[in-house]
């Protein structure tokens, strides 16, 4: 676990976030940070293997091997830092031990975390935030594994890694899951101009976003794919300090 400064932990609680049920551009009530009583309306509404779907989150809980969390609790510098979920979606924290995450959703973390915590802290005051976990590869700076915000723009994934490399073909960027691509082309090039979040996108974590290095395409082709995504603002996210 590599410690984090207390105030710059609480710098980032402080950035500006999506709210619960919500995503950062307004186009889900079902991502990341959607509540229990709002997945449970959808799934008695949905089709079968919709309705399928959100009952297995319900019952997995939104955490996974290689997540980051962020938890500031006042008073206690022991416990606020960046931890890592482990094997079997146990996050140790000092002082308390192991704590599941099994079944618990991103809304319920804050309120799960203080609970857990008030049986060995008297009075605990917590915030905290979850990091996404990212494989970004191919033709970036810095090719690996990164906790990006939920709530951080899909450019800001690229920016983690550093950027794109010259001979970047944005043009056949993607987004896999389990080897199959979910974003891609065009559409993964409009979600980006549009400045679509990571829970807008619907990504989770173990994504991989892979940046091919330039062959087919022309030039002419990548320059008005790369004038479209160097024309996107920088967030306030300074990613490079997350990490």
């Amino acid at each position: 676990m590599r410690r984090t400064p207390f105030v710059a932990l609480l710098v980032l609680l402080a950035a500006p976030r999506a709210a619960a049920g919500q995503s950062g551009d307004g186009s889900s009530t079902l991502g990341l940070g959607a509540t229990r009583p709002a997945l449970e309306a959808r799934a008695a509404r949905a089709a079968a293997p919709e309705a399928a779907a959100i009952r297995t989150r319900l019952a997995r809980g939104d955490f996974r091997v290689g997540d980051r969390i962020l938890i500031v609790v006042a008073g206690e510098p022991t416990l606020s830092d960046t931890f890592t979920v482990g094997l079997g979606g146990q996050l140790t924290l000092p002082l308390i031990g192991s704590v599941p995450l099994e079944g618990v959703l991103r809304s319920e973390l804050q309120d799960y975390l203080t609970g857990r915590l008030a049986q060995n802290v008297r009075d605990p005051e917590v915030q905290t935030r979850a990091f996404v976990r990212l494989s970004i590869q191919g033709a970036v700076i810095h090719p690996g594994y990164y906790g990006v915000p939920a709530e951080a723009l899909l450019s800001d994934a690229l920016m983690a890694a550093g950027g794109t490399m010259p001979e970047a073909n944005l043009a056949r960027m993607r987004i896999e899951r389990d080897g199959k691509p979910i974003w891609e082309g065009k559409a993964l090039r409009q979600a980006i101009a549009e400045g679509h979040t990571l829970d807008g996108a619907g990504l989770v974590a173990g994504d991989q976003v892979i940046v091919p290095r330039r062959g087919g395409s022309t030039a002419g082709e990548m320059l008005r794919v790369g004038g479209a995504l160097l024309g996107i603002p920088i967030t306030i996210y300074t990613l490079t300090k997350i990490f």
